[in-house]
């Protein structure tokens, strides 16, 4: 048996290796085991539901706002088959988490996978950057919220004094009492449960689909009657060419950012093998049309160039003689941002209790409340984080953070798809109150095996040299050259050793994520000298083709179906769909601008402090005893495990 002990004084012992060890030991996919009396969270989810969460999170006000900038900027009347691209490009994403979510139907969303697939490390550097997404996203739509309610009351000066924002001189700051006011409202209708909460979201997402329902039918109308004149411009269908085209999907791409908040509800949803991926795939397809659908109706009855940026739907209903759409339109907004301020703070919470049950946060925020069963501290936590912000802060310029998060994400979770398909981990840990079972079981197996494999049979269990081994394993430079060698000569027979097989596949994975970064790195930045650029470019292609070949030619490892929950949604085409999910995000991220990743830095190194001095020393693996998968189901198929 594999016997394997990962615990922090192994950590002090090894220096270097030991702290680099404590960031690549990874969690088992079901906790039940481990903590059979911890708290869980009601399972009162389903399809609807999650359709509800999905698209009310997703569709925000934006969308309102985001057809005349686009338009007049990027695309022209191209605009829907920028949302069409985009949306399949949220689509390849959407495939990946669906397969995980699937898998491993537990809160924490991506934070979960990436400790799961990668490491703890890395998966508390999602878990941060998700934490400041939620915080940020949710106070800047509640502050989204008090202009266009004054807009329904009739201007922008209209709102009662006591909710309106007001300008404090000396501080110079505005602040807003009726953003706070309303995060406020949707933290304590979440603390009633996940099924109340979930009916409000039904509602107000209802509400914001019938008005784009009705901007789309009443648009086609007010198209038909004046012939659509937004399509006869003398530029034709492509007045910025493609490269415009495609600068507006990349634009857009943002509008589908949302639909991961259904992934973070696994842990509530009644039958997750089957109703998560639906849910994800349903409410990404309801957006897309309906981005679509308003987008073909819209650039048809105003010419791009004529569109009012700020208001292009009212505007455009108004200059075909329907003023009063422009309350159904703004009635449309209020509802999508509400459905989008409980898509953003729902989330949040959840991944606050599965680290901290993982032990790298509190454990005041993995409480769930028996009554209402949801993490009611974690909850109030949020809100009042997000109220904050929302009444004392202008957000807008901190938008871009939460691009970082959300995209962050998005590139780990097809990481994550990779590695469970060639490298799944092969090793769980197991409490050290199983330490007497173990050293049971050792003294039963561990002798024959290692008088099998010629070792010395007086070595003690825990002192394995593959101790919490790392994805790419550990041998010697020789051993490296004779792979190399094999595979150089066309050797088939290495891929029939299943050590080689992982080994090769574990390092092409690195390499084709260094390759992406590198193509993405010098393909965007254009201030690089021309020679280093299209260096880079092409080593960075170099590796990325070759490792979708690679991975291509080997095989998956069997392991995978058996892996977590089987049964559910199975992500096609990999590893071309994971790779190109990959690129995508990478690129995405590269282009945020400098602003933006240095205020995300500030905070990501505040995470790595937090993570120094608590999370790494109150981590649930810190003691953990790392055993293969079959010893990990004998062991707890022993009748002493019970009494453990």
């Amino acid at each position: 048996m594999g016997f394997l002990l990962d615990s922090q004084e192994g950590v002090g012992k090894g220096g270097s290796w030991g702290c680099v060890r404590t960031l690549i030991r990874r969690k088992r996919v079901d906790s039940a085991r481990v903590k059979p009396g911890g708290q869980q969270l009601a399972k009162e989810l389903s399809v609807p539901h999650l359709i509800a969460i999905g698209v009310g999170s997703t569709i925000g006000a934006g969308v309102y706002i985001l057809v005349g900038t686009v338009a007049r900027e990027h695309t022209g009347p191209a605009l829907t088959i920028s949302f069409l691209i985009a949306g399949i490009a949220a689509a390849l994403s959407a495939f990946c988490y669906a397969e995980l979510a699937s898998r491993c139907p537990s809160a924490g969303s991506a934070y979960h996978y990436s400790y799961i697939c990668v490491g703890e490390g890395v998966a508390w550097l999602i878990g941060w950057a998700l934490i400041l997404e939620y915080t940020i996203g949710g106070a800047a739509v509640a502050r989204g919220i008090s202009p266009n309610l004054a807009l329904l009351f009739g201007g922008r000066d209209s709102l009662p004094a006591f909710i309106a924002r007001q300008h404090i001189p000396g501080l110079d700051i505005v602040v807003d009492p009726c953003a706070a006011i309303l995060v406020f409202i949707v933290t304590g209708l979440l603390c009633f449960g996940i099924k109340e909460s979930t009916r409000a979201q039904v509602i107000v997402t209802t509400a914001n689909v019938c008005a784009m329902i009705f901007v789309i039918i009443a648009g086609g109308y007010l198209g038909f009657k004046s012939g659509w004149t937004g399509y006869e411009v003398p530029t034709g269908y492509f007045p910025f060419g493609v490269d415009g085209m495609l600068a507006g999907s990349a634009t857009v791409f943002f509008a589908y950012i949302g639909f991961d908040s259904v992934a973070s509800t696994a842990e509530e949803v009644k039958n997750p093998q089957r109703d998560l991926p639906l849910g994800i795939g349903a409410s990404l397809f309801v957006c897309c049309a309906l981005y679509m659908m308003v987008s073909v109706v819209i650039v048809g009855l105003v010419p791009y160039y004529a569109m009012d940026p700020d208001t292009p739907i009212s505007s455009a209903f108004a200059s075909n003689g329907m003023q009063w759409a422009a309350y159904i339109i703004t009635i449309g907004a209020i509802t999508a941002l509400c459905s989008t301020l409980l898509g953003a703070i729902l989330p949040q919470p959840r991944i606050l209790m599965a680290m901290a049950r993982d032990g790298l946060l509190p454990p005041f925020f993995s409480d769930v409340n028996r009554r209402t069963q949801v993490p009611l501290k974690g909850t109030i936590v949020t809100g009042i984080g997000s109220a904050i912000l929302a009444f004392f802060m202008d957000v807008s310029q901190l938008a871009g953070m939460v691009s970082v998060g959300t995209l962050l994400a998005f590139t780990m979770v097809a990481i994550s798809v990779l590695i469970l398909r060639y490298v799944p981990p092969d090793e769980v840990p197991l409490p050290s109150s199983l330490q007497g079972l173990i050293n049971s079981a050792s003294s039963r197996y561990g002798r024959i095996s290692q008088e099998k494999n010629g070792e010395d049979p007086k070595v003690s269990v825990g002192q394995s040299k593959d101790a919490a081994e790392p994805l790419l394993g550990k041998e010697d430079a020789s051993a490296e050259y004779s792979l190399a060698k094999n595979l150089f000569l066309g050797n088939s027979d290495v891929f029939l050793n299943e050590e080689n097989r992982r080994k090769i596949a574990g390092w092409t994975i690195m390499f084709t994520c260094v390759g992406v970064l590198l193509l993405t790195y010098a393909a965007s930045n254009l201030g690089l000298p021309r020679s280093l650029r299209f260096t880079l470019c092409g080593v960075g292609g170099t590796f990325l083709l070759s490792g979708l070949v690679v991975l291509t030619c080997i095989d998956q490892d069997d392991a995978r179906h058996s892996f977590g929950h089987a049964g559910g949604f199975i992500c096609p085409f990999v590893p071309l769909l994971p790779i190109v999910c990959i690129l995508i995000n990478l690129y995405l991220l590269v282009n945020l601008g400098g602003a933006t990743w240095a205020r995300v830095s500030l905070w990501l190194v505040v995470g790595v402090l937090v993570y120094a001095f608590y999370g790494r020393k109150h981590s649930s693996l810190r003691d953990a005893i790392y055993v293969t998968v079959a010893d990990a189901d004998e062991i707890y198929a022993s009748p002493s495990s019970i009494l453990v």
